[in-house]
C-alpha cells in the first residue's frame, strides 16, 4: 500500500506499521559514499538530479516513505548567513548573529527565489516516485536553526543562545520569529512542490526548560506549524531529548510527535492521548548492535504499542554513518512481518 504511511499519520488502519528513518539517504550507503567523492554535501544539495537521486537510493530497502535529501541549515545562505561545512567541526556560520544589528540584517525570502533548487528537487522526486511512495519533505525548527546562527556551529550547551535569550527577550524574539517566517514560507513551498508530508526537526530544544520552551519557542513554532497544517498534509513535530517538552509540542501543532529513544512509547501515548499519531523510537546506535537484539528491540516497541493506530515506525533520531545496510533492511522487514502476525 503506497499510502501505508499516510494513512498511519492520520491514524487511519493499516495493513502493516508503515517504517522510514531519518538520515536513511546518506552516509552508511556505498552509492552514496560514491556520489561524495566527487560531491560535497552542499553540492549535491544544489542540483536537484542528485538530490533525487540520492533521496530515492533508500528505497531498495523498503520504506514506506522517502524523505528529501537536503539539510536544515540550508535557509542560512538566504538570509544573508552564509555557512560551510569544515572537516572535524560540522557546520560553522561564517558571521554569527549576536546583536541587534545582526538580526536587523538578517533578510526574509521567498522560497522560489532563495531555494528554488530544492523546490526542483522535490518536484523531480515526486516525478520519480510516481506515486509509488510519498514524499516527505523538511525544515529546521527556530531554536535549533537560531542556536547554529547565534553560537556559529554546533554547541554542547548552547550557552550563547540561551545568554541572548534572557538578556535580551526582545532580540531573541525577533531572531525567532524572522527565522519561523522563514521556515513557514519554505515548508508551505514544499509542500506546493509536491511533498506530501512534513517533518518539522527541532533537534537541539531539548536542551530547554518547560518555562523557556512555551515562552520563548513555543509561540515562533505555532506559527509554523498551524499554518502548514492548513495545507492538509501531515506534519510530524519532532526533537530529541523532549520527553518532558511533549505535552508542549502538540499543543504548538503538528498530525504527528516524535518521540525519541528516551521516553518509553506507552508513556508518550499517555502524556498525548489519542489525537495526534506517534512516530519513533529506537535508539539509532541499536542498529549497530547484533542484528536479533536490533530486531528484538524494534520488536519490543511494537508490542508495546499493541497494534494502535497512528504509529510510524523509525529511529529517535537519524542513523550514524557506520550503520550496516543490512540491518537497516531488516528492522524494514522485521517491522513489516511483525504486524502481519
Amino acid at each position: 500500500m503506497w499510502d501505508r504511511f499516510l494513512k498511519a499519520c492520520r491514524r487511519e488502519p493499516v495493513d502493516r506499521t508503515p517504517v522510514w528513518f531519518m538520515r536513511q539517504a546518506g552516509r552508511y550507503m556505498a552509492e552514496y559514499r560514491k556520489i561524495r567523492e566527487k560531491n560535497t554535501l552542499l553540492e549535491i544539495c544544489a542540483q536537484p538530479e542528485l538530490a533525487c537521486e540520492v533521496t530515492l537510493q533508500p528505497m531498495k530497502l523498503g520504506v514506506d516513505a522517502a524523505i528529501l535529501f537536503a539539510d536544515i541549515l540550508l535557509v542560512l545562505e538566504p538570509m544573508g548567513a552564509p555557512f560551510s561545512f569544515e572537516k572535524g567541526e560540522g557546520p560553522v556560520v561564517h558571521n554569527p548573529v549576536r546583536t541587534v544589528e545582526d538580526i536587523e540584517k538578517l533578510r526574509l525570502f521567498e522560497p522560489e527565489e532563495g531555494l528554488p533548487h530544492i523546490l526542483e528537487a522535490v518536484r523531480l522526486i515526486r516525478k520519480e516516485l510516481d506515486g509509488k511512495t510519498p514524499l516527505i519533505g523538511f525544515a529546521g525548527a527556530p531554536f535549533t536553526v537560531a542556536s547554529y546562527l547565534v553560537e556559529g556551529g554546533k554547541s554542547r550547551d548552547y550557552l550563547t543562545t540561551k545568554k541572548l535569550m534572557w538578556t535580551e527577550p526582545e532580540a531573541f524574539s525577533k531572531l525567532m520569529g524572522k527565522v519561523a517566517e522563514v521556515v513557514r514560507r519554505y515548508l508551505r513551498a514544499q509542500v506546493e512542490a509536491g511533498a506530501q508530508a512534513i517533518q518539522l526537526f527541532d533537534s537541539w530544544v531539548g536542551s530547554l526548560s518547560v518555562a523557556d520552551y512555551v515562552t520563548h519557542v513555543q509561540p515562533h513554532v505555532r506559527h509554523i506549524l498551524q499554518d502548514v497544517m492548513e495545507m492538509g498534509v501531515p506534519v510530524i513535530h519532532f526533537g530529541t531529548g523532549t520527553g518532558h517538552l511533549l505535552t508542549h509540542q502538540r499543543d504548538a501543532g503538528g498530525t504527528v510527535i516524535g518521540v525519541d529513544w528516551r521516553t518509553p512509547m506507552s508513556t508518550a501515548r499517555e502524556l498525548l492521548g489519542d489525537g495526534v499519531a506517534l512516530q519513533g523510537n529506537l535508539d539509532p546506535l541499536l542498529l549497530l548492535a547484533p542484528k536479533e537484539i536490533t530486531i528484538a528491540r524494534s520488536q519490543d516497541i511494537l508490542r508495546e504499542v499493541g497494534g494502535a493506530p497512528g504509529h510510524i515506525f523509525n529511529l529517535g533520531h537519524g542513523i550514524t554513518p557506520k550503520t550496516p545496510v543490512d540491518t537497516v533492511k531488516a528492522v524494514v522487514d522485521a517491522v513489516h512481518e511483525f504486524t502481519l502476525t
